[in-house]
């Protein structure tokens, strides 16, 4: 990539190589947290003593948090320094990263991973903003392949990380190793991070922001509490009316906004529209199992965390290498074709996963993990990148932020919904305790059932999502990623 004319909203010039280097290691960082605590979840449910769907808040509520400040960083964006903006929002991670490292209780540890929501929040959609921004349009599939390799590696690399360091070393440690990395992103992007996207002022809608907040949190928090109260607690209806009721709001004033606060017009945009509604569909699926199938490794086959993140690890190689590959085949073949492909392989490696036993094969997990991150490596970028082209350049930033917010907010849901039908089909199958008792081995077996089943309920959800997403991809335009024409003008 060039380095020619590249030049800072003041006209200075500025190293674009050590910049965007210092650009994907914050994010790298930041995206890995996001599911460094999957394999971790039995070992912090011991230390803490709460249960699956308590546990699961840590990813849960940094996702809810996620979402509603993705939002909030496209006016932040053009409000505020670049420089200043990226480097603020590291800080604000690095502190919530060295509050997790200490925390003394689940509760501090809840707040930490708030915390540090806070800053990835702005970290990564502010990261794929100046990508587009800094690049010429010919330039900008490569650029975004080089994000798609945080986005889509980092997670996934998680929970192989999180397995070794649980193994070998203390939970703590998970956010320890952490800490120096972001603080050398701090340190060099005091030099090397300049001011690139131009900034004017601008106010911020609090009652958008209000809606939004109170909309999402109370959604999620509905989807969150069925794991504990079940689907016909009045907690969790009345969670569920109340954040449609505000997201519904949110939306109408987004609509009839002169300046919204979300840009709700870049769905004007077919093209924008069916790409994220696959990206967002198929990171759920992706979200999702990554979380529960750590679980199944541990609870069910008695792996260690380190074993049962290595399991994950050939498919974290697989997104690795196939998002920079996906880059060239997507100017080449377009959004349309990788999308198919890519969506059959995914629905094809989760279906097995309905039927898993005690007794599977780890190698057979393995392999189908690994077809399932090549589908998904196919699809995330490839359909991401082909919705952001068919949008102008002045509509680019208000395009992640929406692609974003939808997608983590689906993610959400998705982790709240699979783990809800976890904990309730294993539940409801479960055996008396007085069997426990009287007939203990007896009470094994069947308690073993009971969560398989719960597992098979799980990952069929899973399949279904997949296979939404599949059949959704044939509404995708045919034609190449890039169209430079109408990146320089308006929505397609």
């Amino acid at each position: 990539m060039s380095e020619k004319q590249t030049v800072d909203a003041k006209g200075k010039p500025y190293n674009r190589t050590i910049f965007v280097l210092l650009l994907l290691v914050g994010a790298f960082v930041a995206v890995l947290n996001q599911t460094i605590l999957g394999t971790a979840f039995p070992t912090l449910m011991h230390a803490f003593h709460v249960s699956t769907s308590t546990v699961q808040w840590l990813t849960t509520g940094f996702m809810m948090v996620n979402g509603i400040l993705i939002p909030v960083s496209a006016w932040l964006a053009e409000r505020v320094n670049t420089k200043w903006l990226y480097l603020g929002a590291m800080l604000i991670f690095e502190i919530g990263t060295i509050m997790a490292y200490v925390a003394p209780t689940f509760q501090v540890l809840f707040v930490a991973r708030l915390v540090q929501a806070v800053g990835v929040g702005v970290i990564i959609p502010l990261m794929q903003t100046i990508l587009l921004s800094i690049f010429p349009a010919e330039e900008r599939g490569a650029a975004l392949g080089m994000g798609g390799i945080v986005i889509g590696l980092a997670p996934a690399i998680g929970p192989t990380l999180s397995g070794w360091v649980i193994d070998n070393y203390n939970w703590r440690d998970l956010f320890g190793i952490l800490i120096p990395i972001a603080a050398i992103v701090l340190i060099l992007g005091l030099f090397y991070i300049k001011p690139v996207l131009k900034t004017h002022k601008s106010k911020l809608d609090y009652l958008s922001l209000v809606l939004s907040t109170i909309g999402f949190g109370s959604a999620l928090y509905g989807f969150s509490s069925v794991g504990n109260d079940g689907w016909g607690s009045a907690t969790v209806i009345w969670s569920l009316i109340i954040g449609a009721i505000f997201i519904i709001l949110f939306i109408w004033r987004q609509l009839t906004m002169k300046d919204p606060f979300l840009n709700l017009s870049v769905f004007k945009s077919f093209k924008f529209s069916i790409s994220t509604a696959i990206a967002s569909v198929a990171f759920m699926a992706m979200i999702g199992v990554e979380m529960v199938l750590p679980l199944y490794l541990q609870i069910v086959k008695g792996l260690s965390a380190f074993h049962s993140g290595l399991a994950l690890l050939g498919g974290a190689l697989m997104m690795g290498l196939m998002s920079p590959i996906t880059g060239i085949l997507f100017d080449k073949f377009g959004a349309k074709r990788l999308a198919i492909g890519g969506l059959f392989l995914l629905s094809v490696g989760t279906f097995p996963f309905m039927f898993l036993t005690k007794d599977t094969s780890t190698a057979y997990i393995v392999v189908l993990y690994a077809v399932r991150m090549f589908g998904i490596a196919m699809v995330m970028m490839p359909v991401t990148t082909a919705g952001m082209n068919s949008l102008s350049v002045k509509m680019m930033g208000h395009g992640t932020a929406v692609n974003n917010t939808v997608r983590q907010i689906c993610g959400s849901i998705a982790t709240s919904i699979m783990v809800s039908i976890l904990s309730n089909v294993t539940s409801n199958n479960m055996p008396s305790h007085m069997m426990r008792i009287n007939n203990p081995l007896h009470y094994r077996d069947l308690a073993i059932n009971a969560t398989l089943k719960g597992y098979t309920a799980t990952f069929g959800i899973a399949f279904i999502i997949s296979v939404i997403a599949f059949l959704i991809a044939f509404a995708l335009k045919n034609g190449r990623v890039l169209d430079t024409k109408k990146a320089k003008g308006g929505n397609e």
